[in-house]
């Protein structure tokens, strides 16, 4: 099946997002073979201004260089509110965008910083001959989240996800947290008192309301869900709870800012052998119910409606992706 060019690629997995500084050139070198769906190499957050125009160059090599074959790369521009940002976007993308999937773009506020960036884009492509580069929005700002379903709606022909960028995010509501993206232990509540007075402690995610928002305007408009950083890449266990807790509410991928993140993200956003096995029982029972002319469908003495159908399919489309991005690989290596 042929893609439509008037949206942007909607199947890419980006269960494993690697961010690399466009300073650090050993570093660079590595990302390829890291094992991520997608490495970003950026030229913001992770990069001292007095490295910034240095970094470029060091991103035009690397991609320029190295083989991208065995995952999807991008770009990390510098914010639309500083100088930085059009010639990362001119530099960066004259000398090597044939080699770009996509562009982060951070702070995205309105759909109009997701336009200038496009404009650019289509202006550079036309001039070098280059395909069209799709876009990420980083969602990390209150102004970004209160207008987060116009930006959803915003280049579809480009736009593939927005990621949810709590460090940043936190900042602009002046959240009062204690560390990025992990658990504020003064986030609870209390159950009623037992017989001797004590009362359980019940801790919440703090980020619930903007992940889940996010989320909706992703699946309402076609995008990705993907969530950012988890700062403490010392805690597995920890990274491992944020991340189920986001693809329990529907999310797709999450950023590993280690490389010992990369597996665990993977490991999260792969569907189960139980989970994939279920999935593939109610597609069997549901055809094997239209081939005898019934019209309720049950597994195991539960009802399947037309909901678990749906979802059963989708985690048979993930798996068979993924499945196909491992023989590639194989073939690759």
């Amino acid at each position: 099946m042929t893609e439509d060019p008037t949206v942007a690629i909607r199947n890419r997995l980006h269960r494993s997002e690697l961010a690399v500084p466009g300073s650090n050139p050993r570093m660079l070198e590595k990302a390829p073979d890291a094992g991520a769906d997608l490495v970003f190499l950026d030229l913001e957050d992770a990069v001292a201004v007095s490295d910034k125009v240095q970094a470029r160059q060091n991103i035009i090599h690397a991609l320029k260089t190295y083989d991208w074959s065995r995952c999807a790369v991008s770009i990390r521009i510098n914010g639309l509110d500083t100088h930085f940002c059009y010639r990362d976007i001119i530099e960066v993308v004259e000398a090597a965008g044939d080699k770009l999937d996509t562009i982060l773009v951070p702070k995205v506020n309105r759909p109009s910083d997701l336009e200038f960036v496009a404009l650019l884009l289509e202006q550079i492509e036309a001039a070098m001959g280059y395909p069209r580069i799709n876009l990420h929005a980083l969602i990390e700002t209150a102004m970004g989240m209160a207008n987060v379903e116009a930006i959803a709606q915003t280049c579809p022909e480009r736009l593939e996800a927005l990621v949810f960028g709590v460090a940043d995010y936190a900042a602009s509501t002046q959240a009062r947290t204690t560390s990025m993206g992990g658990v504020n232990p003064e986030y609870l509540v209390l159950g009623d008192a037992d017989a001797q007075g004590h009362r359980q402690a019940y801790l919440g995610n703090q980020w619930h309301f903007a992940m889940s928002r996010m989320i909706v305007a992703c699946r309402a408009y076609g995008l990705r869900p993907i969530d950012g950083p988890y700062g403490d890449f010392s805690d597995p266990e920890g990274f491992l709870a944020v991340a189920r807790s986001f693809a329990a509410l529907g999310g797709e991928g999450k950023w590993a800012i280690h490389p010992s993140q990369i597996a665990l993200a993977n490991q999260v956003f792969t569907p189960g052998e139980a989970e994939v096995t279920r999935a593939r029982r109610i597609i069997e029972a549901m055809q094997q119910a239209a081939t005898e002319g019934r019209g309720a469908v049950s597994l195991d003495g539960r009802m399947i409606d037309a909901a678990s159908i749906r979802q059963a399919e989708v985690v048979i489309a993930k798996m068979a992706q993924i499945e196909r991005l491992n023989a590639r690989e194989e073939v690759v290596a």
